[in-house]
């Protein structure tokens, strides 16, 4: 490490966090700080250094970043308990110069300071790149490799973040169409998805036939060749109780080995089968909305045998459609629920399938009687705690915003 590199950082003062506690509390001020940090990996490549909770005057300096920091190391020992971000300064310039923007950019963005208009734009931009930032994100290709890899595989996340999209492409794309989709709800049950007695309506006398599930009929398909069972919004129904002995099953590295585990049905299948297996070739993919809690709970059993992978909203998606408006209201909607909902409120935010539109008209209506509408759900729920004062600010500014957005499309068409 050189001796005369620096050091550039966000601190608490040694006093406290007075006058800052109000922007140091807020829950949206450390998740900024990580998607700056993963901003500045992303853009000029410097690893940044972000305190979990910034208001912690108690926790020390970690010591594997002193070590990265080597140089610093009285630094830290006299303000490392009050140092809440840290990131080295690059020797290039035009890097150091990038960082230490984006530094004062951020501090001003938290501030609420307007820039001047000649820094508007790279502001604007920073400010894009954060809430593009603020969740994680997985590429279709490594989602691919991670179900073939992991074999069973959920999508979860808030509504409109596109997960139905998603396991639709896949099957389409990566599966070459070779699936099928279902759909899980309260009613579906051991008998529909594994095997049961069922009635045999073809009949003119009433009878009944022992009949293989959704999950048997995928076991068949997938025995010559990969096979995509799309479950959506799989935990609307009992897992526990519609896989019943199928949950042994589910063991991806053993089915990988060909050591698949086999079970025996309660009653042997028209086709004399009497025993279960999961072939190589079946993959399973579930979708899972986390923000509806009218829905079963996954248990552990089952989910110790599934990978999970979050979807959340994409701020890059409604920018690249092209209508400024979107891109604003979509901004305005992420930098509250980031700013000031608490972490189990947070899968509530609404994704960008909401912004997306082909004109501006289109647009509107969306918001006025799709995204609102459910805002106000979450509202009259009481489910939003500290967000609910900014959300019915943010609904008057939409529905302002949205009779001036009409008529000035109107005038231009």
């Amino acid at each position: 490490m050189a001796l005369n590199s620096s050091l550039l950082t966000f601190v608490c003062g040694t006093r406290g966090l007075s006058p800052d506690e109000q922007i140091l509390g807020r829950p949206g001020h450390a998740r900024h700080l990580h998607a700056l940090r993963r901003h500045l990996h992303r853009t000029i490549g410097c690893g940044a250094w972000v305190k979990h909770d910034p208001t912690n005057l108690t926790e020390p300096f970690p010591r594997a970043m002193r070590d990265q920091f080597g140089a610093h190391r009285r630094v830290f020992d006299r303000y490392g308990n009050y140092i809440y971000a840290a990131v080295e300064v690059p020797q290039d310039a035009g890097r150091a110069r990038e960082l230490v923007a984006a530094f004062l950019d951020f501090y001003a963005w938290e501030r609420g300071w307007t820039p001047l208009k000649r820094a508007a734009d790279e502001s604007n931009a920073l400010k894009l790149s954060l809430r593009a930032n603020l969740f994680g994100k997985i590429a279709t290709e490594d989602l691919y490799a991670l179900l073939r890899e992991r074999r069973f595989l959920i999508l979860q996340g808030p509504p409109g973040t596109g997960k139905t999209r998603l396991a639709t492409e896949l099957l389409e794309r990566s599966f070459g169409g070779n699936g099928m989709a279902v759909q899980f709800h309260p009613a579906v049950t051991y008998e529909t998805f594994v095997a049961g007695i069922s009635p045999d309506v073809g009949q003119q006398s009433l009878r009944f036939d022992i009949k293989g599930g959704w999950l048997v009929e995928a076991a068949e398909q997938a025995r010559d060749s990969d096979f995509l069972l799309v479950i959506d919004e799989i935990n609307r129904a009992d897992l526990g109780r519609v896989l019943g002995e199928a949950i042994f099953l589910f063991e991806p590295r053993e089915i990988a080995q060909g050591r698949g585990r086999r079970v025996k049905l309660p009653q042997r299948l028209k086709n004399g089968n009497a025993h279960l297996e999961i072939p190589a070739g079946l993959f399973v993919l579930g979708t899972m909305n986390s923000a509806d809690r009218s829905i079963a709970m996954i248990d552990l059993a089952v989910r110790r045998r599934f990978a999970f992978v979050d979807l959340w909203p994409d701020v890059e998606v409604v920018a690249q459609q092209g209508i400024p408006l979107a891109t604003e209201a979509f901004g305005r909607l992420l930098d509250i629920f980031s700013q000031y909902a608490p972490d189990d409120a947070l899968v509530l935010v609404p994704g960008h399938a909401y912004f997306l539109a082909a004109s501006v008209a289109e647009l509107a209506n969306r918001l006025r009687y799709e995204l609102a509408p459910l805002i106000l759900e979450y509202l009259q729920e009481g489910r939003l705690g500290p967000c609910e004062s900014e959300l019915r600010a943010y609904l008057d500014w939409l529905d302002t915003w949205l009779d001036t957005a009409v008529a000035g499309y109107g005038a231009s068409a």
